[in-house]
C-alpha cells in the first residue's frame, strides 16, 4: 500500500475541493458547535451595532446639526458613545470565546493526528520522514489554530458587516448603492480565479517547511557520524539546499498571500470615488442630502474596509486549508493490517507456519517468494543468510509488522491476521538490533508495554527480575531500576540499551521470542549470560534467532538459510556455513 504523503497524485487529490476540506474540518469540531454559534450571535450583534452608527450620524447632521439644534446633537452623541461601548464589549467577548475554541481545537486535532499515527503500520513510517510528520503535527495544526482563534471571527464579522452595509446602501438609494457595489463584483471574480493558485503556493510552502524539518532532524540524529567522517560540509550543503527551497517557497507564498491587499484597496478607492461623484450630482439636483452622503460614505467604508481585511484573512484561510489538506491526508489513512474474523483453528498445527508466503516492499523487488516452513513450540530456530537476503523481513512477517502480499502466516493454528494487536503482542516478543528506549529510567523502559507490573514497587519488581534470572543484567546499571535513560546522548551504552530491551522482552513472558541480531552490540561474556537466561525460559517458549555470529546459532534445534527470496532448511551448522559462504559469493 502506498503511504507516501508527498506522492504528487495523492496531494493533487487532497487539494481538489476547498469546500469538501472545510466540511471535513467542521465535522472535527462538532463539540464546539454551541460555542461557535454563541460567538456568531455576538459577532452579529457587534456588526449590527457598527452599522447603526453611520445612519445615526447622517440623521444627526440633517436633523440637528444643519438646523443648529445642539441639544439633539448631544443626545445622539451620547447614544453613539453607548453603541460604540457595547461594540467594544461584544468584540472582546468574541475574541475571548474564539481564542478558547482555537486552543481546544488545536489540542483535539493534535491528539487526533497523533492517535492516528499510532494506528498506522511500520510501512507508513518507512515511506515518510519523521521531520515532515513532526511539521504536520506542530506547524500545520498551528496554522489552523491561528485561523480559528484569530481570523475566523474577523472573517465572519467582516462578511456580516459587508452584507449589512450593502443592504443599507441599497435601501438608502438603490442606484447609488448599485454603482458603489460594482467594484465588489470585479473583486469576487478576481478572488475566485486566484484562490486555487494561492492555496497551491501555501501548500508548497508548508511542504518545504516539512522538508526542512526532516533535514534538520536527520542531521542532528546522525551528528556523530558527521563528526566521525568530518563531513559537516556535506550536511551543510544539504541544509543550505533545503533552506533555500524553503525560502523560495515562503517568498512565493508571501507574494501570493499579499496579492489581494492592493487589489481590494484599489476597488475600495474606486467605490468611494463613484459615491462621491454620483452623490454630489444627486445633491446638486436636490435628490440627496449632505447627511445622507456622509452616512453613505461611511457605509461604503463599512463595506470596503472589511473587504480589505478579507484580503489578508482570505490568505490566512488558504494557508489554513493548505495545512488542513496535509493533516487530513494522515487522518484519512487506514492501516493495511486490519484484524480479520477468526476462522476455525487448525488442529495439531505447528506453532507458527508460513504457507506460500511472498512479500514485496513498496516500489521494491520481491524479498520472499512462495516461502513455506513450520516452527514447533518450545524449539530454537536460527535464520542465517547474507545481508539483504530477507532475514529481518521474515522476522517482521512473523511479528506481523507487515502482511504478506500472497500466502498465509499461521500462529498457534490461527491466521495471524485474526489476532488483535493486544493478543498478538502478548504472544510475541521482539528484540531488535538497535532497540528504541524512552527518556526516563530503566524501570520505565522495562515496564513499557507490560501493564501487569506497572503498580509494583521497585523492591517487588526487583524480586520478579531475580526470579526471572535477570538480576545479573540489572546489576550492570549503577543505580539499578532508577538508572537514567536518555534517547539522545551517552547516558548508557548501546550494549546496555540492548540489555534493557532484553529484560523488557523476557519479563513479558512471550510464547514466541524473536531476537534480530540482539547480541550484536554486546561482548561475548554478556552474550553467554544472555544465552543462559534464554535457557531458563519456559520449555514452551519458541525462540527465533537471527544472527551473523555462528556461535550464536550453534545450539539451535534447526537452522534456516534465507537468501534470494527463499527460506530453506540448512540442516547442520557446517552445511549452514557452506550455504552462507556460497550465498555471500553470489551476492
Amino acid at each position: 500500500m502506498n503511504y507516501n504523503l508527498n506522492d504528487p497524485a495523492d496531494v493533487k487529490e487532497q487539494q481538489k475541493s476547498t469546500l469538501a476540506a472545510l466540511k471535513k474540518l467542521l465535522g472535527l469540531i462538532q463539540e464546539e458547535r454551541q460555542t461557535i454559534i454563541l460567538a456568531m450571535i455576538i459577532i452579529f450583534i457587534n456588526a449590527g451595532l457598527s452599522l447603526i452608527g453611520p445612519y445615526l450620524i447622517g440623521y444627526t447632521i440633517d436633523t440637528y446639526i444643519q438646523p443648529k439644534q445642539y441639544h439633539g446633537v448631544m443626545v445622539f452623541s451620547a447614544i453613539l458613545l453607548g453603541i460604540y461601548l457595547m461594540a467594544f464589549v461584544t468584540n472582546y467577548l468574541q475574541i475571548r470565546i474564539m481564542g478558547g475554541v482555537g486552543q481546544r481545537m488545536l489540542f483535539s486535532l493534535r491528539n487526533a493526528v497523533f492517535n492516528k499515527l499510532q494506528e498506522l503500520p511500520v510501512d507508513f513510517f518507512n515511506q515518510n520522514k519523521a521531520g515532515d510528520l513532526i511539521s504536520r503535527i506542530n506547524n500545520d495544526t498551528d496554522k489552523l489554530n491561528q485561523f480559528f482563534s484569530q481570523s475566523l471571527m474577523n472573517f465572519i464579522g467582516s462578511i456580516f458587516t459587508m452584507i449589512g452595509a450593502g443592504i443599507f446602501l441599497l435601501s438608502i438609494n438603490a442606484e447609488l448603492g448599485a454603482a458603489a457595489l460594482l467594484p465588489a463584483l470585479v473583486i469576487w471574480i478576481f478572488t475566485k480565479a486566484v484562490s486555487p493558485w494561492v492555496k497551491r503556493k501555501n501548500a508548497s510552502s508548508l511542504k518545504s517547511v516539512g522538508g526542512l524539518s526532516a533535514e534538520i532532524q536527520e542531521s542532528l540524529n546522525n551528528f556523530k557520524v558527521i563528526v566521525a567522517f568530518n563531513r559537516r560540509d556535506y550536511f551543510r550543503k544539504r541544509f543550505a539546499e533545503a533552506n533555500q527551497k524553503n525560502y523560495t517557497m515562503a517568498v512565493g507564498a508571501g507574494l501570493a498571500n499579499n496579492i489581494f491587499v492592493p487589489v481590494y484597496g484599489l476597488s475600495a478607492n474606486i467605490g468611494q470615488m463613484i459615491v462621491l461623484a454620483f452623490g454630489i450630482y444627486l445633491i446638486a439636483d436636490g435628490m440627496f442630502s449632505v447627511g445622507l452622503l456622509i452616512g453613505f460614505l461611511a457605509y461604503i467604508n463599512n463595506f470596503y474596509h472589511p473587504l480589505r481585511q478579507l484580503a489578508g484573512l482570505w490568505a490566512s484561510f488558504q494557508t489554513a486549508m493548505a495545512g488542513w489538506d496535509r493533516i487530513s491526508q494522515i487522518l484519512s489513512l487506514d492501516t493495511n493490517l486490519p484484524v480479520n474474523a477468526c476462522k476455525a483453528v487448525k488442529p495439531n498445527a505447528s506453532y507458527l507456519s508460513f504457507r506460500n508466503v511472498s512479500f514485496t516492499y513498496p516500489n521494491g523487488k520481491e524479498v520472499l517468494h512462495h516461502v513455506s516452513f513450520d516452527l514447533e513450540q518450545g524449539k530454537t530456530y536460527a535464520f542465517v543468510g547474507p545481508t539483504g537476503g530477507g532475514k529481518t523481513t521474515t522476522a517482521s512477517l512473523i511479528a506481523r509488522l507487515y502482511d504478506p502480499g500472497k500466502g498465509l502466516v499461521l500462529l498457534d493454528g490461527r491466521d495471524i491476521r485474526s489476532y488483535s494487536p493486544e493478543e498478538r503482542t502478548g504472544k510475541i516478543g521482539f528484540i531488535l538490533q538497535e532497540p528504541f528506549l524512552f527518556t526516563g529510567t530503566v524501570r520505565d523502559n522495562i515496564l513499557y508495554g507490560n501493564p501487569e507490573y506497572k503498580n509494583l514497587s521497585n523492591k517487588e519488581l526487583a524480586l520478579i527480575i531475580q526470579e526471572s534470572g535477570l538480576e545479573s543484567l540489572l546489576a550492570r546499571f549503577d543505580e539499578g531500576l532508577d538508572s537514567k535513560v536518555q534517547t539522545t546522548g551517552d547516558s548508557i551504552s548501546l550494549g546496555q540499551k540492548q540489555l534493557i530491551a532484553f529484560m523488557r522482552a523476557v519479563l513479558r513472558k512471550p510464547e514466541l521470542l524473536i531476537l534480530d541480531e540482539a547480541t550484536a552490540n554486546i561482548d561475548t561474556v554478556t552474550e553467554q549470560l544472555l544465552e543462559n537466561i534464554l535457557q531458563k525460559l519456559p520449555v514452551s517458549t519458541t525462540r527465533v534467532i537471527i544472527a551473523h555470529r555462528l556461535n550464536t546459532i550453534e545450539n539451535a534445534d534447526e537452522i534456516f538459510f534465507v537468501n534470494s527470496g527463499e527460506v530453506i532448511r540448512a540442516g547442520s551448522l557446517d552445511n549452514a556455513v557452506k550455504l552462507l559462504l556460497h550465498g555471500k559469493r553470489e551476492s
